[in-house]
């Protein structure tokens, strides 16, 4: 495992270098989380909010949500080594008691028992760059048919450059942002 400048940015845990697999992760930019960040910011409060951190990865999307004042965030991860690593980084920057670290397919969670943190205010989606466009849909279209989310949620999408940037059924776009080729969309219920 590298640390290969994943960092959180702002907030409490400010500045702590997060663990990355080596294989199989492809972490969020810096320069691209703090975007969204600032973008959330001048939309949406994360003080208190109730997070939900798909194909988490590295973790660093829930933690840095915890860090800026989240009151709770589930994170979840399907393969091993990386949710492994989420759970360390949780337990390095001090956030176990607001972090559950959850070993499971995105798919399956939004299908599975309604979480006690729900509903979510805040959800964080980067999937793989080659996950099937339909699969995710049936992700973003399991957080509202599961009642995941609050009234007033956004869903952080990260996808492809040659992704399309019509949303699934039920959401509009509210944002969106090329950084590279990476796309970025804030996606509300409508």
């Amino acid at each position: 495992m590298k640390h290969r400048g994943v960092r959180v940015i702002a907030g409490s845990a400010r500045g702590r270098r997060l663990a990355v697999p080596e294989h199989g992760v492809r972490p969020t930019k810096d320069m691209v989380r703090e975007a969204v960040f600032s973008a959330l910011h001048a939309r949406h409060s994360i003080v208190d909010a109730s997070v939900l951190d798909l194909y988490a990865g590295t973790g660093a999307y829930g933690i840095e949500s915890i860090s800026r004042g989240a009151a709770r965030a589930v994170l979840v991860e399907r393969e091993r080594i990386a949710a492994n690593i989420v759970t360390e980084n949780v337990a390095m920057v001090g956030f176990a008691d607001r972090a559950r670290v959850l070993r499971e397919d995105a798919a399956r969670f939004v299908v599975g028992p309604r979480p006690r943190e729900a509903p979510f205010d805040l959800v964080f989606a980067d999937p793989p760059y080659d996950a099937a466009d339909d699969d995710i849909a049936a992700v973003l279209t399991g957080l509202t048919t599961a009642d995941l989310l609050s009234a007033d949620a956004y869903v952080v999408l990260e996808r492809p450059e040659r992704t399309p940037s019509d949303p699934p059924a039920g959401f509009e776009v509210g944002w969106e942002r090329a950084f590279g080729d990476t796309l970025v969309f804030f996606l509300q219920t409508n």
